[in-house]
């Protein structure tokens, strides 16, 4: 049985976070939040790692180390990571199922919690 992740990351994104922590000194990886914020009420939040905290939940894919704040784990829960390079933008992205609205400038979001049963059962599957 596979371990669990509370998020999956695309190749792209991957390569993009292995290419933070290559530039950063001491960087173990980034950290995914979310906080107040924006006219949809809720931002996500990416933080460099330089020391990991033994609470986040550790996603790890090809040498790339993501962490994810617990408060924010029923936010996430099923998000997929992206990393996209446009003529207008270049960050990351997620795609995330508990997302139900975003404002106008993509900036902010409106999200509701994951279904906490549901969050138990696939963090129980994977350690059995």
């Amino acid at each position: 049985m596979g371990r669990f992740a509370v998020i999956s990351m695309t190749d792209k994104a991957a390569e993009r976070v292995r290419e933070i922590m290559a530039t950063r000194e001491n960087a173990h990886g980034i950290r995914l939040g979310i906080k107040k914020g924006g006219c949809a009420g809720m931002e996500y939040t990416v933080d460099l790692v330089t020391e990991p905290n033994p609470k986040d939940d550790h996603i790890e894919r090809d040498g790339a180390h993501v962490y994810v704040a617990p408060e924010a784990a029923l936010f996430l829960f099923g998000t997929e990571m992206d990393f996209e390079q446009t003529t207008l933008r270049t960050g990351l992205t997620f795609r995330n199922p508990n997302q139900s609205s975003a404002c106008g400038c993509g900036e902010s979001v409106e999200l509701k919690p994951a279904d906490l049963k549901a969050l138990a059962e696939a963090r129980a599957q994977s350690a059995a």
